[in-house]
């Protein structure tokens, strides 16, 4: 038993961390709640195992997270802009991925995570909703709202996107 989930976390924590930081937009909570979710996952192994393990830890990660965000209720920080630096030109790739940090944070916890697994994971709608317990419905209203956040709140990434699916 205790082998099978060791090789489950050495195969799948990269991923699982990546999601992580998208749910929660810092590493260090990210971290945490990876280790959390594992912890919760490794009292169950023997009767998750066999059916789909990284679908239980997705979930585990969603649920603890919107618990950690209920009871914490922290306001957003706010974070200085970049400084600028001339020695190497990744402006653009790094604007971009602060900007959609940022916005991704703007969004609540639900519409983030249906984001992100929909469209980060690349995951079907029936799939994000096993992944977080709720109706396809539901998934489609989440994405729907936090798709339209996203546009309001940063429209650089709706031009952005059309550029790339020209290209």
């Amino acid at each position: 038993m205790v082998e099978s989930f060791h090789e489950f976390v050495v195969h799948r924590s990269a991923a699982l961390s990546r999601t992580a930081y998208l749910l929660t937009g810092d590493h260090q909570l990210a971290e945490d709640l990876v280790q959390t979710a594992l912890a919760r996952t490794y009292r169950h192994w023997r009767r998750v195992r066999d059916g789909n393990p990284e679908a239980y830890v997705r979930r585990v990660m969603y649920h603890q997270q919107v618990s950690w965000w209920r009871r914490r209720r922290l306001v957003e920080r706010l974070e200085a802009e970049p400084t600028e630096r001339v020695d190497a030109d990744h402006s653009d790739a790094t604007t971009l991925r602060l900007t959609l940090t940022a916005a991704l944070r703007q969004l609540t916890p639900r519409q983030r995570a249906v984001i992100v697994l929909r469209y980060y994971e690349d995951l079907t709608e029936a799939q994000v909703a096993e992944v977080l317990g709720c109706s396809v419905g539901t998934v489609k209203r989440h994405g729907h709202d936090g798709l339209r956040r996203l546009r309001s709140v940063a429209p650089e990434l709706v031009e952005v996107a059309a550029q790339r699916s020209i290209q």
